[in-house]
């Protein structure tokens, strides 16, 4: 089975949005007796409404139980080295010289106007094992970028 790694906030995340899911569970499923109880069935968009909610938070729930349980839970401040890992928070400078800053983090928690992009995007995927000073081209839908990377944090 494959682990899925990510930050400990990550983690949190996805257990709250299980729990908000199971929650809502038992209020879905009062709606389709309601809606039930209006009689015919074939022409009731309530209960058709409330029938493919409840097969989305079931889907959702599937989903993230699945993530939950093979999450490998990891804490960058516990990290060292020279290398782009996972977790890790790197600087590099693009084309003009301009520095940008991202932390690699699990595809759950990716969040590029924050600056966390997935270890599996394409710049993650490029970063990851870099050192300070290593170039690093990334092909994106635009064309190639090229990156320095400036400065490999662990916080």
């Amino acid at each position: 089975m494959e682990r899925v790694p990510m930050l400990a906030e990550g983690y949190e995340k996805l257990t709250a949005n299980l729990k908000a899911l199971r929650q809502e569970r038992p209020i879905v499923v009062d709606s389709i007796e309601e809606a039930r109880a209006h009689g015919d069935l074939s022409e009731n968009a309530e209960y058709h409404a409330a029938k493919e909610r409840q097969g989305q938070i079931e889907a959702q729930i599937a989903d993230l139980e699945d993530k939950v349980t093979r999450a490998q839970i990891i804490d960058p401040a516990t990290l060292s080295g020279n290398k782009v890992v996972f977790g890790a928070t790197v600087t590099v400078l693009d084309d003009d010289e301009k520095p940008q800053r991202y932390q690699i983090v699990g595809q759950t928690e990716a969040d590029a106007k924050q600056g966390r992009i997935s270890y599996d995007s394409p710049l993650g995927r490029a970063l990851i094992g870099k050192q300070a000073g290593e170039d690093v081209e990334v092909t994106v839908p635009n064309g190639d970028r090229f990156y320095v990377v400036q400065k490999i944090e662990f916080i």
